[in-house]
């Protein structure tokens, strides 16, 4: 005779419970990322392309404002790859309008180095560029 386990359904619940929490942790923990991208200076910042294009202007509020430069949508899914104090890979994809990646590497709060690659309008990308805090919005 097979003896079956005895499961009461307070006992499933909770182990269910702690599965859920264990997934939810690194999801919440990934939409409060980007914590490097938050500590820089807010205001006007230049970013001069290392091919020659002409320089560009945005204001920054939150620093996520510099992840996607090609893709102005916002309704693009993001992928936190690395997330560090001086560092940060960002993966997204708009729909119907193609995905990048971003890579931005913090020198000062005021300065960053950014290199991002991926599909625009049906079109490849990819440039690597310095971004400088420049002035006020």
């Amino acid at each position: 005779m097979i003896k079956r386990p005895n499961f009461s359904p307070v006992g499933v619940i909770a182990a269910l419970g702690m599965i859920a929490l264990g997934v939810a942790i690194p999801v919440a923990a990934q939409n409060d990322g980007l914590a490097m991208l938050g500590g820089l200076t807010k205001g006007e910042w230049t970013i001069k392309h290392r091919d020659g294009s002409a320089d560009r202007k945005i204001c920054v509020e939150t620093g996520r404002e510099l992840i996607q430069l090609r893709h102005t949508e916002s309704d693009c899914s993001r992928f936190v790859v690395e997330d560090g104090a001086n560092k940060v890979t960002v993966q997204y994809t708009c729909p119907g309008n193609g995905y990048g990646r971003t890579n931005i590497r913090k020198e000062t709060s005021a300065l960053v180095q950014i290199e991002s690659q991926g599909i625009a309008f049906g079109l490849p990308f990819q440039f690597a560029a310095e971004a400088r805090r420049t002035g006020s919005c």
